[in-house]
């Protein structure tokens, strides 16, 4: 096995494994070349992070591999009795429905956590996991392998940006998690509702939105309002207006330095809070490292 940096930006190329601070490639083919077998012998992987699949698509696909075959040979787990899926969950069950009994795969042999890695992996590159699906799979990578957010996007081939806001997703009330599956939010509108931090409010705003059929800068515009009026009502009353400007422009002056939301709650005109977003682990780390290098 030879040790590579990178993503897997061409597809399923290579396996990687964080194994001491290294990384390895693993060659589907070194695991040999594709054999058929029976498609009832291929089980679905318990991993899968795709929960949904669209029966149209299938369809399609169905009738596409009636014509031309699958093209790609499934990644497979040899199990002893059953081979389970690591990679292809859509062509086998589209190979299903065109009526095939036996399935081009490549056999691999994965410790566990090769076979969890890979599997989640391909999933995010290949099957075009709804926006939730996603973000569940890259927070697996991080929990379960202990990865870093940038270690997440090298091996999937995305922008750090990409992790972070996909992650962000997950902070947000079940309900409307669930309306983005069933795409009545976009992940704009949902990215505009997280600072409505009760999850109710979120909830009701969020099924005013779609009821509304609000864009996502009049989703921006209303939460923006909302959360103005909520601290309007904390502040002192007592506190000079010309402040307040200042405050204001110093909270847009902090964002841009730090790439992340800034608070400024003045309790007087002498005193007050400074607040700083965060969003994960590795961003307060980042906001730290950069508060530090100014030292």
């Amino acid at each position: 096995m030879a040790t590579k940096k990178g993503g897997l930006g061409k597809g399923l190329d290579s396996l990687i494994v964080n194994k001491n601070e290294g990384v390895v490639a693993v060659n589907p083919e070194q695991h040999g070349s594709p054999v058929e077998v029976d498609i009832d012998k291929v089980e679905p992987n318990k991993l899968q992070p795709r929960k949904n699949f669209d029966e149209d698509k299938l369809q399609d696909l169905a009738e596409n591999i009636k014509i031309h075959g699958i093209i790609n040979p499934l990644l497979v787990q040899d199990r002893g009795k059953y081979y389970e899926l690591i990679g292809g969950e859509r062509r086998w069950r589209a190979a299903r429905i065109a009526g095939l009994k036996k399935v081009p795969v490549i056999i691999m042999n994965l410790s566990e956590q090769e076979f969890v890695e890979i599997s989640l992996i391909d999933n995010i590159q290949r099957e075009q996991l709804n926006p939730i699906e996603e973000a569940m799979a890259f927070a697996r990578l991080i929990d379960e392998f202990k990865l870093k957010q940038d270690e997440v996007a090298e091996r999937v081939s995305k922008s750090r940006t990409t992790i972070t806001n996909a992650l962000r997703l997950l902070k947000l009330d079940k309900r409307v998690q669930n309306m983005i599956v069933d795409d009545k939010l976009t992940t704009g509108h949902a990215r505009a509702m997280l600072s409505i931090t009760d999850l109710d409010k979120q909830y009701e705003f969020a099924e005013k939105a779609f009821d509304e059929k609000m864009s996502v800068r009049d989703v921006e515009r209303e939460v923006k309002k909302l959360l103005s009026e909520k601290n309007s009502d904390k502040k002192s009353k007592g506190i000079d207006p010309q402040l307040q400007a200042i405050y204001h422009d110093t909270q847009e002056k902090l964002k841009g330095v730090l790439g992340t939301k800034v608070y400024i709650n003045a309790k007087d005109n002498k005193t007050g809070k400074l607040e700083i977003e965060y969003y994960s682990q590795d961003e307060l780390n980042r906001i730290v490292e950069l508060l530090e290098s100014i030292k």
